[in-house]
C-alpha cells in the first residue's frame, strides 16, 4: 500500500479499532488461477502474536479456501470511513485557485498466512463471537441458541473455517493532513455540512488527525 509518511497510521490500538467497527474485510488470496478476493465478516483476537489474529468462515461452496496457495500470505483490507471532498470547502481556492478535489479515506491492510480449520468446536466458537459482537449492542440481542440446534448443526456442514495469524499490519489514515489549518477546518465544516453518516465520521478524524510538523 502506497504510505506517505503523513498518512501513515502505525497506532496497534486505532487500526484494531477500525477492524472491529468496521469488520467486513476483504479476503484476498492468489491461486493458480491468479488473485481472489471475497468479503467475509471476521473476529479480531488479540491473544496471540503482536498483532492478533483474524477468524472467519466460508461458505463450503466457495472454492477460495481450496485453492489459495499457502506460499503466499493472505491479505485482509478493512475499509473504514471515506468521504470525497471537493475543493470549494478548501479557503485556499479563493487565495490562489490551485487546489483539486480528492477523496479521503482510512484503510487498515492485514497480512499473514491463512489456515483452513474444518472443526465444528471450532466453528461453533467463531460463530458464537462473530454473533456477539455483531448483536451485544442490541435492545435485544439473537443469540445462536435462538435458532433449533439441529438446524444450526446442518448450517455449519455449509462452512469452513478460516484463520489468520497477522503478520504485519498496516493503516493508513489519508485525512487532510497534507493540508494548512484553514483548509482542514473547512473540510471540517463540508463534511459536517453534508451530514452523511460516513461524512460526519470522517469529519471526526480529520478534525482529531495528528499534523507532522513541517
Amino acid at each position: 500500500m502506497f504510505q506517505p509518511s503523513h498518512h501513515r497510521e502505525t497506532d496497534i490500538g486505532r487500526q484494531h479499532a477500525l477492524i472491529r467497527d468496521n469488520p467486513l474485510g476483504l479476503l484476498v488470496t492468489v491461486g493458480s488461477d491468479g488473485p481472489e478476493a471475497n468479503p467475509i465478516p471476521f473476529v479480531l483476537d488479540t491473544d496471540r502474536g503482536p498483532f492478533g489474529r483474524l477468524r472467519g468462515h466460508l461458505a463450503r461452496a466457495n472454492d477460495q479456501w481450496r485453492s489459495f496457495d499457502p506460499s503466499f500470505d493472505a491479505l485482509v483490507v478493512f475499509q473504514g470511513p471515506d468521504a470525497y471532498v471537493t475543493p470549494s470547502w478548501y479557503v485556499t481556492k479563493a487565495e490562489t485557485g490551485k487546489v483539486v478535489p480528492t477523496w479521503n479515506y482510512a484503510v487498515v491492510q492485514v497480512r499473514g498466512p491463512l489456515c483452513v480449520i474444518d472443526d465444528r468446536a471450532w466453528l461453533s466458537d467463531q460463530i458464537g463471537a462473530l454473533t456477539r459482537q455483531q448483536e451485544e449492542s442490541r435492545r435485544e440481542p439473537w443469540q445462536v441458541s435462538d435458532a433449533p440446534e439441529r438446524f444450526v448443526e446442518a448450517m455449519k456442514n455449509g462452512i469452513v473455517g478460516v484463520e489468520i495469524e497477522i503478520r504485519r499490519i498496516e493503516g493508513k489514515w489519508k485525512v487532510s493532513q497534507n493540508r494548512p489549518a484553514a483548509d482542514r477546518a473547512g473540510v471540517v465544516n463540508g463534511l459536517r455540512t453534508e451530514g452523511g453518516s460516513d461524512d460526519l465520521a470522517m469529519a471526526e478524524l480529520v478534525q482529531d488527525a495528528r499534523i507532522e510538523p513541517r
